[in-house]
């Protein structure tokens, strides 16, 4: 199993940086999130004949820093390079079938993201199939948006990517035992997010982290003008790490 971090900024985008992207690699490309930048930075490192190669892709929730990119993704796929591509899997939380329509009918046409990719709904602690991967969605609080963290398993090595959550059980959860625990690290000061809470701080991360038993912490979705955890890892755009 490889990661590449395609994209790492929280939801205003740090300098050079996109939005959140994850590709985890092996007997298939899975990506999990989506965000603005995300497609472009694909185009111009992973791609083949100019046009990513991606079986699968997964979104933790519908907030526009984690899917944005999925509607250029229509375009190209549409009436681009990746017209004559096969059409990448797209796992999206319950309701995201109908929530995609919706957005379709304003953005173009109600079809459009069906058209584009092999839409399927996952449920709740229900592991699902994707490029090779056993994938197990946790809900986890994040203000009032259904919102859930992967873990993904590839029969070796597990990695856990947090999406984007309050501090909770369920994320520890995820996290257990994982070889990597890719987690979000959004806020200065727990105390400074809303009601209810919907992001980490970076201490707030480490104890989740800490708790679970994981192997190895990556913090990411980090403003890059917020202070940076002593002896911690830090997602950038490009980083890549073996399991």
């Amino acid at each position: 199993m490889k990661l590449q971090v395609i994209g790492s900024s929280p939801a205003w985008p740090n300098p050079g940086s996109a939005h959140t992207g994850l590709l985890v690699s092996g007997a298939g490309s899975l990506l999990l999130d989506c965000g603005p930048g995300v497609l472009a930075r694909l185009r111009e490192r992973y791609s083949e004949n100019g046009w990513p190669r991606v079986d699968a892709i997964a979104i933790t929730h519908f907030h526009l820093d984690h899917w944005g990119d999925l509607v250029p993704w229509v375009w190209g796929n549409s009436f681009g390079l990746g017209h004559e591509m096969a059409q990448p899997e797209l796992h999206v939380p319950p309701g995201g079938r109908e929530r995609l329509r919706r957005f379709g009918t304003d953005l173009g046409r109600d079809d459009m993201f069906e058209t584009a990719f092999q839409v399927s709904e996952y449920a709740e602690r229900t592991p699902f199939a994707a490029a090779g991967f056993q994938v197990t969605p946790l809900r986890v609080p994040h203000y009032r948006l259904d919102t859930y963290s992967f873990r993904v398993d590839d029969g070796g090595h597990v990695l856990c990517y947090s999406g984007d959550a309050a501090p909770c059980d369920a994320l520890v959860d995820a996290a257990r035992d994982a070889d990597l625990f890719v987690c979000e690290a959004t806020l200065a000061r727990g105390e400074l997010d809303g009601t209810p809470r919907g992001h980490l701080a970076a201490d707030e991360a480490i104890d989740v982290y800490r708790r679970s038993g994981a192997r190895r912490l990556l913090l990411t979705h980090r403003p890059a003008e917020f202070p940076q955890p002593d002896g911690i890892e830090v997602a950038y755009d490009g980083f890549e790490v073996d399991l």
